[in-house]
C-alpha cells in the first residue's frame, strides 16, 4: 500500500468518525414533545411525509436525542440521518 493511499484511508476514517460524532450531539428533547417533533417533521418533509399515526408511534419509541435531531434537521437528508 502506497504512502498517499494509507493517507488517504486514514482521513477518510477521521472524516467518518468526526461525522459520526457531530450527528449524535443535540439538545434531548422528552417523549412529553412528541406533538411539536411530528408537527416540524411533517414540515421538514412536506407531501412526503409520512401519516401523523406513524410519525407520532416513530418519535414515541425514539431516543431523547433521536428526537433532538428531528428537531435540529432543515433538511429532509438532515431528518433521514436521525433515525
Amino acid at each position: 500500500m502506497s504512502l498517499t493511499t494509507l493517507a488517504v484511508k486514514t482521513s477518510f476514517i477521521a472524516l467518518f468518525a468526526f461525522g459520526l460524532t457531530a450527528c449524535s450531539d443535540y439538545d434531548p428533547v422528552p417523549e412529553s414533545q412528541c406533538s411539536n417533533v411530528v408537527s416540524h417533521a411533517q414540515k421538514v418533509l412536506g407531501a412526503m411525509a409520512p401519516s401523523a399515526g406513524e410519525l407520532m408511534g416513530q418519535c414515541k419509541s425514539a431516543s431523547d436525542s433521536e428526537r433532538g435531531c428531528v428537531m435540529a434537521a432543515t433538511k429532509k437528508g438532515q431528518l433521514a440521518q436521525c433515525l
